[in-house]
């Protein structure tokens, strides 16, 4: 399995942008689907995108689509989330996660997670 570290959250105005990194230790890093997801107090975990293992695919939930891109750097064992135009609707704890088996939206099939960073967006 790999380990997964998450970095770059913080607090931003609406409107502003973070990118968020995640990177993995371990050999094995090409051979996972990654994707992020997040939580929101009193909510339950929501995906938000995956990649697939080559980064030739990506998939998004509709919420945000056109404002955040997932993208990986198999050379630095890295996935990343750009996110852009954020609204305080963002504001979660997010999370990476790695899949084995699957290119998917659905986080039962994830492996290994991340420990989340947290993004506030707020005025």
């Amino acid at each position: 399995q790999v380990q997964l570290v998450e970095t770059g959250g913080g607090l931003v105005q609406p409107g502003g942008s973070l990118r968020l990194s995640c990177a993995a230790s371990g050999r094995t890093f090409s051979n996972y689907a990654m994707g992020w997801f997040r939580q929101a107090p009193g909510k339950e975990r929501e995906f938000v995108a995956a990649i697939t293992i080559s980064g030739s695919k990506t998939i998004y939930t509709d919420s945000v689509k056109g404002r955040f891109t997932i993208s990986r750097d198999n050379t630095k064992n890295t996935v990343y989330l750009q996110m852009n135009s954020l609204k305080p609707e963002d504001t979660a704890v997010y999370f990476c996660a790695g899949s084995s088996s699957a290119f998917t939206r659905d986080h039962r099939l994830y492996d290994c997670w991340g420990q989340g960073t947290q993004v506030t967006v707020s005025s």
